[in-house]
């Protein structure tokens, strides 16, 4: 069973800094890509950044400059540093396996962000 378990939000003033962590087990398939979405309330979920088995990283434009993603395949963890913190940033941030037959999500992680 594949498990996704986020951590590290909470409540920062903008121009500040977290990081979110992802522990992950269960996934003994090939992942396709690994990564971070964004929901905000009324919003649409969006792609904040990914990391594809090939290595290749992607962010959202919004977030460029801003945001980093990073693994630690040894502990199974994956990684959002977000600096330089906006109140349009607040939103729950969701952790995403893309799997060969189907997407898998943890149970998000609220970030908010005060003016």
């Amino acid at each position: 069973q594949v498990q996704l378990v986020e951590s590290g939000g909470g409540l920062v003033q903008a121009g500040g800094s977290l990081r979110l962590s992802c522990a992950t087990s269960g996934s003994t398939f090939k992942i396709n890509a690994i990564g971070w979405y964004r929901q905000a309330p009324g919003q649409q979920r969006e792609l904040v950044a990914t990391i594809t088995s090939s290595g290749k990283i992607n962010y959202g434009d919004s977030v460029k400059g801003r945001f980093t993603i990073s693994r630690d395949n040894a502990k199974n963890t994956l990684f959002l540093q977000m600096n330089s913190l906006k109140p349009e940033d607040t939103a729950v941030y969701y952790c995403n396996i893309n799997g060969p037959w189907r997407d898998y999500w943890g149970q998000g992680s609220q970030v908010t962000v005060s003016s």
